[in-house]
């Protein structure tokens, strides 16, 4: 069995000389760096070619494939979002009727506009005792496709940025039985089925298109996932033929070498290496759990390798803390929400540093403790999704704007509420818009964005910082 990497180092290690691309010739003496120049080639004699595969890259896809049980598997290396937007692409035609839930990363909406298509928002349950959006409802997905004998896939994001899990399983049966594909952003899941600890991955649950990013949970280089392609309800071809157009045509062997190195590890040695970590990651939430005023949260159905730690109730910020961690412990979380900090883990981690995060957050919770009577409650809000009203798809705005149809302005927040919005807005991480273009802006959203800001956060999408452009009236 052939790996990439083992291949590189060989060539890198010959007499062969580079009279093609890339221009640094495999020197790294022209700048200096350490960077692995030396591994760095294009698609040359012997190393195969990700849009034609079939030699390396074809076996190194096919092992990818059997590790997380697909059908089919290919190399994303424009990340997962290349997989969306081919995914969503390929299993519609333009104009077409899609169901979204309501918090999919933005790749799910920049499909929707390059395909011109009508979305149909479902959203995920709210649960309000920890604010945390939580699943999608497979009662709900049924009630809506019958009420929408004409959406032609549905698209799902399970887990969430923070963990929730839905029940694939049951979604992928209520889209099969209107014959449509289901799709599933599973980029922050790619370590599902990797151990009993973890949920199952959608492969093995029915869904038709799964995406996973490589680099978010497992030990693979920033930008790399993997596309996964089951059953016959999708147009495989069709997809195919959207990664050959969205993907670059110059793909990086370095970052192929290292998706091939991980699935090896996957593939052979990932059983002693998982079960340290699953060991590692129970003794933190255990201790994490003892916590008196910051609270460890989850759900039923849970990613328990996202340690998630609610503020809610206590006389600091999510942002307070996540500061804290940051300029105090030098600890760098993922993502600060509403009333919560989230930090990633992974099969990377190592005790030290796990140790480091546990220490941290009990100094910090006994702190809070002592420090209450003295310091004013602040402000805290929650990352819920505004129903907002559909006036035009993204696409019909888009063409408004570009036609000049209707005259546009920016608002200030405040004074937004009522207008139809010509931007996105929202919070990055997740990346989930709280407005997309073509809604009405309510006077909840207004509150949630403004209390942000207040907060420090960055509020992502519109093009003046404070403002958002908006259809005029007339």
């Amino acid at each position: 069995m052939e790996y990439l990497y083992d291949k590189l180092i060989k060539y890198r290690n010959s007499d062969y000389y580079a009279f093609h691309m890339p221009g640094h010739k495999r020197n790294g003496d022209l700048t200096g760096c350490d960077l692995p120049y030396g591994l760095d080639i294009t698609e040359i004699d012997g190393f195969d070619d990700l849009h034609h595969a079939d030699g390396i890259l074809l076996q190194a896809q096919k092992r990818a494939a059997s590790v997380y049980h697909a059908d089919e598997t290919f190399y994303l290396i424009n990340g997962s979002t290349s997989g969306i937007l081919s995914a969503v692409m390929g299993c519609t035609a333009k104009g077409d009727k899609i169901l979204c839930a309501r918090n999919c990363h933005r790749s799910v909406y920049h499909a929707v506009y390059m395909n011109e298509l009508k979305p149909v928002y479902i959203y995920p349950e709210f649960y309000s005792d920890i604010e945390l959006n939580g699943h999608i409802n497979p009662a709900e997905v049924t009630r809506t496709l019958e009420q929408h004998n004409d959406i032609r896939a549905v698209v799902i994001t399970s887990p969430t940025y923070d963990g929730v899990v839905s029940d694939v399983g049951a979604i992928a049966e209520a889209a099969h039985r209107k014959g449509i594909p289901l799709i599933v952003d599973e980029a922050h899941g790619a370590h599902f089925g990797m151990h009993p600890y973890f949920p199952q991955n959608s492969n093995v649950l029915g869904a038709d298109v799964v995406i996973h990013s490589l680099h978010k949970t497992l030990p693979s280089l920033t930008q790399t996932a993997l596309i996964h392609l089951n059953g016959s309800f999708v147009d495989r071809r069709e997809i195919k033929r959207y990664l050959h157009m969205l993907q670059t045509s110059s793909p990086s062997y370095v970052l192929m070498a290292g998706m091939d190195e991980c699935i090896r590890m996957l593939d052979n040695g990932s059983t002693r290496c998982f079960q340290t970590y699953v060991e590692l990651l129970e003794k933190v939430r255990a201790r994490l759990g003892r916590m008196k005023n910051l609270k460890l949260i989850e759900t039923d159905s849970f990613d328990r390798s996202k340690i998630v730690i609610s503020v809610k109730g206590t006389d600091i910020t999510s942002r307070g803390l996540y500061e804290v961690l940051l300029n105090q412990y030098h600890l760098q979380m993922e993502m600060t929400a509403g009333s919560y900090v989230l930090a990633m883990t992974s099969v990377g981690d190592t005790a030290e540093g796990m140790e480091r995060l546990v220490e941290a957050l009990e100094e910090i919770d006994a702190r809070i403790a002592s420090e209450r009577s003295s310091v004013k409650k602040k402000q805290q809000i929650h990352f819920s999704l505004p129903r907002l009203k559909q006036v035009y798809t993204s696409a019909e705005t888009g063409m408004i704007m570009k036609n000049k149809v209707s005259a546009s302005e920016y608002k200030s927040w405040e004074s937004s509420e009522g207008f139809v919005s010509a931007e996105y807005a929202y919070i990055y991480p997740p990346g989930i818009p709280l407005i997309v273009p073509g809604e009405e802006i309510t006077a909840e959203a207004v509150s949630q964005l403004s209390a942000y800001e207040k907060m420090g956060f960055s509020v992502e999408g519109p093009e003046k910082e404070g403002k958002i452009e908006v259809l005029g009236n007339e």
